[in-house]
């Protein structure tokens, strides 16, 4: 009897470290969207003016709590109409919880992680996704958050922000492929761009494989839809806007940067016509370099832009500025050291958040 409660004991023991063992695997699977490791006491003292000033406006947050909404709806609607403005103001908490995140793994300081479990939890157990890309494309932050504390977090808030990015992720697939061949309206535009993203960003998070193979097929897919042989995009011909191209093409690095680090390399990946993200950046650049100018929204066919040009929202009307893509070509940086003088070009640092993230363009 004695030496059968014994087995039964050491039986257990194997249980439960096979689970640990499972779990670290799980933790270790996680995207890894960011590469710079946590720096060293010595180098907190000397860091990047970016790194100081993205953990200052966290540790000026540190206290604060969350603001989850059950539903998000700003696509469509100017400010002050609809839920718009309480939609912006409860989005800053998916910054906040991405710039915690990063805050975290740069300095060590527990404060900045309970700040992400504790906004993390909030809105993975509150918020329900539309599956409308345009109000949900600022969830990347939370994926983002998620990917650089998962193995860190407690159980709970691991289990539903994996839950919940498993949700997103699996709608959106879902949504795409039982539209009809070919892809018509929003589904080949910017928004297609955002979906592409979420999923991408999500997929390789949780290490899904069916459904980071689903990822690359809609991306090329996309690729072949939105972007033509020369590089210009759908969004370019329906917009008049070089607004809405930089827009289109944001997600898309964003996606093919999820990708590299798990040594995908979707910049040069070919639709059949040959349209690839990388000929799309290039028909871009001289617009951004201000060798070439364009008056937005001239003759764009979509009457919201008119709606917002009369609303006298910027933007909406006279040349187009290329720091608007700043961000985007600090992004490709990473992508391809290529992009570095433009982005250099466009601002000296890159976004606060990306000088921790990505520190280093790409060679």
């Amino acid at each position: 009897m004695a030496r059968k409660v014994r087995e039964m004991k050491q039986v257990s023991r194997f249980t439960a470290l096979a689970m640990l063992f499972a779990w670290s695997l799980t933790a270790q699977a996680a995207m890894n969207f960011c590469a710079a490791p946590a720096m060293q006491t010595s180098e907190r003292t000397n860091a990047d003016p970016g790194v100081k000033a993205l953990v200052k406006t966290v540790q000026s947050h540190v206290n604060d709590q969350p603001k989850p909404r059950a539903k998000l709806h700003t696509e469509g609607t100017l400010p002050h109409e609809g839920i718009y403005d309480e939609s912006v103001d409860a989005e800053k908490d998916l910054g906040l919880m991405r710039d915690a995140a990063l805050a975290w793994r740069a300095t060590g300081d527990e404060r900045y992680l309970r700040l992400v479990d504790r906004f993390l939890f909030a809105w993975a157990t509150t918020y329900q996704p539309s599956f409308n890309p345009i109000d949900e494309t600022n969830f990347e932050s939370l994926i983002l958050a998620y990917d650089l504390t998962a193995s860190a977090l407690p159980v709970k808030t691991r289990n539903a922000a994996n839950a919940f990015i498993t949700k997103m992720v699996t709608g959106y697939v879902a949504d795409m492929d039982k539209q009809p061949r070919p892809l018509t309206g929003n589904y080949r535009n910017n928004w297609q761009s955002h979906r592409v993203k979420l999923v991408a960003m999500g997929a390789f998070t949780i290490d899904d494989r069916k459904l980071i193979n689903a990822a690359q097929r809609l991306f090329v897919e996309h690729i072949g839809d939105n972007i033509a042989p020369d590089g210009s995009t759908v969004d370019f011909a329906e917009r008049d806007a070089l607004r809405y191209v930089t827009y289109d093409l944001q997600p898309l690095v964003t996606a093919a940067l999820a990708a590299r680090r798990h040594n995908r390399n979707w910049l040069p990946e070919g639709a059949q016509s040959g349209a690839t993200l990388a000929i799309a950046l290039n028909w871009l650049t001289p617009y951004a370099l201000g060798t070439k100018t364009h008056d937005e929204f001239v003759k764009s066919s979509v009457p919201f832009d008119a709606k917002r040009r009369e609303a006298g929202l910027p933007g909406f009307s006279g040349q187009w500025d290329p720091k608007n893509a700043a961000e985007l070509f600090h992004l490709a940086a990473r992508l391809d050291g290529r992009y570095t003088p433009v982005a250099l070009r466009l601002a000296p640092t890159p976004p606060a958040w990306l000088a921790v993230c990505l520190p280093l363009p790409a060679r």
